[in-house]
């Protein structure tokens, strides 16, 4: 299971790198180098802009950071701002076509396969129903008083 996520990492960065052929998609490494080209060819273009992004899950804020630190962008926070604030600068094309909807495709990714870890987890250790949500009542006593 560990080698699939991987894999659609892999794939995710690779598309947003511009792979062009299969073998290119496995080279994570080669893929991160072209994102990195990127972004300079995005620096000689445009003006760094200072973005701020207020991430409140503390799995996607992890990633966040990691990503903008492989591609060599220093993410940071202002002095007593929140912990969910993240900071970085880097040209607004940089940002809106590479970063942002990487980050997002590899958040949603690593989302479902969270889900699917703790979902088999409390189904197998807590209560093997945890697919359904809370039932909702119409009247609050009905659920208070219901044998």
């Amino acid at each position: 299971m560990d080698s699939v996520l991987r894999d659609k990492l892999r794939k995710i960065e690779a598309l947003y790198a511009g792979a062009a052929t299969s073998g290119e998609k496995a080279a994570a490494a080669d893929a991160a180098e072209r994102i990195r080209a990127k972004l300079q060819q995005a620096e000689q273009v445009d003006k760094p802009i200072e973005v701020q992004w207020s991430i409140h899950d503390p799995w996607q804020r992890m990633l966040f950071i990691a990503l903008c630190r492989r591609y060599g962008l220093r993410p940071y926070r202002k002095y007593r701002s929140k912990r969910q604030t993240v900071m970085v600068r880097a040209p607004k094309s940089f940002m809106r076509g590479v970063l942002e909807p990487e980050f997002y495709d590899l958040a949603e990714v690593l989302e479902d396969h969270l889900m699917e870890i703790t979902t088999k987890i409390i189904s197998a250790e807590i209560f093997e129903t945890v697919v359904s949500e809370a039932e909702e009542a119409a009247d609050q006593q009905a659920l208070l008083f219901k044998d």
